[in-house]
């Protein structure tokens, strides 16, 4: 990824952060917490985030985990991890860190980044991976008998709100099934997935005799909150680019579902719901 990608994705993930630790489920991260602390084999414990960005999921686990910890942060972007390594190391908590720029591709590696870890996570990843990328990560966790924390995986629903609940609208229907559609292209870890992940998951981790257990973390942005003013924002603008991405030939009508979408966010209409699931998969034979 160049500079510019590199800045966009550092701008995207910030935007999203505040919603991200809003939505995700406090339970299951104690439940790990509490899994952490009964089968504790080491000192400091031993952490991955996969695909971690700006460490923004390391950054929410860490004063919510046992310690002292160290966080193996692991992306394929050099700057942004130097970027999550600052925010870490900036941390009232101040956890060891160790960076390593890998491409989750390498099946090889993704084994090598899980030697000596405790605990595997990762946050807002999965809708970009693909059903084989999936089993081989379930396979390197059973392997080891790894328990993992994923959170964030898009469930493929979203919908705009108002007062009186959940819109019903035909176009709102049209464009979600283009963009559901280009969800599926392949992201560099084959044939994604998108919102079918968290079944995915679940299913390959079941298969080594894992113990699946699921909440639903979705973002709910009020109308007129700033979130939907910034956040909604930018969501109904990538729709929309992803939709005429995958059908040109229909790009007026695609953009005029923009304009729409975005005067009902800017004027305080409407509001946006986007579903996602957190997961907390523990080994065989363990009392989680």
């Amino acid at each position: 990824m160049n500079a510019s990608g590199s800045r966009f994705a550092s701008d995207w993930l910030a935007l999203r952060e505040a919603a991200d630790h809003a939505a995700r489920s406090a339970a299951l991260t104690e439940r790990a917490s509490d899994w952490l602390a009964g089968a504790r084999a080491s000192a400091p414990l031993t952490l991955v985030d996969l695909g971690c960005g700006r460490a923004s999921n390391p950054g929410y686990l860490s004063p919510r985990l046992p310690g002292p910890q160290r966080w193996r942060l692991v992306d394929h972007d050099p700057e942004l991890l130097e970027v999550a390594r600052q925010r870490l190391a900036g941390g009232e908590d101040r956890p060891d860190i160790e960076c390593r720029c890998i491409d989750l591709a390498d099946a090889g590696a993704l084994a090598d980044v899980f030697d000596g870890v405790e605990l595997v996570c990762a946050s807002a990843l999965f809708d970009l991976c693909s059903t084989p990328w999936i089993e081989s990560l379930a396979a390197a966790c059973a392997t080891r008998g790894l328990p993992a924390l994923f959170t964030l995986s898009v469930d493929g629903d979203w919908q705009f709100s108002d007062a009186s609940g959940p819109r019903q609208d035909a176009e709102d229907d049209w464009v979600r099934g283009l963009f559901s559609e280009h969800q599926r292209r392949d992201k560099g870890l084959g044939a994604a997935l998108g919102g079918e992940a968290p079944a995915a998951l679940a299913s390959a981790f079941e298969a080594h005799g894992y113990r699946v257990e699921r909440a639903a973390s979705p973002w709910q942005l009020a109308p007129g909150s700033e979130a939907a003013l910034t956040l909604g924002q930018a969501l109904v603008a990538g729709w929309a680019a992803a939709a005429v991405e995958q059908y040109p030939d229909q790009a007026a009508r695609t953009e005029a579902w923009q304009l729409t979408r975005q005067r009902d966010l800017a004027n305080g209409r409407c509001g946006v719901w986007v579903g996602h699931v957190d997961l907390l998969l523990t080994p065989p034979g363990s009392d989680a």
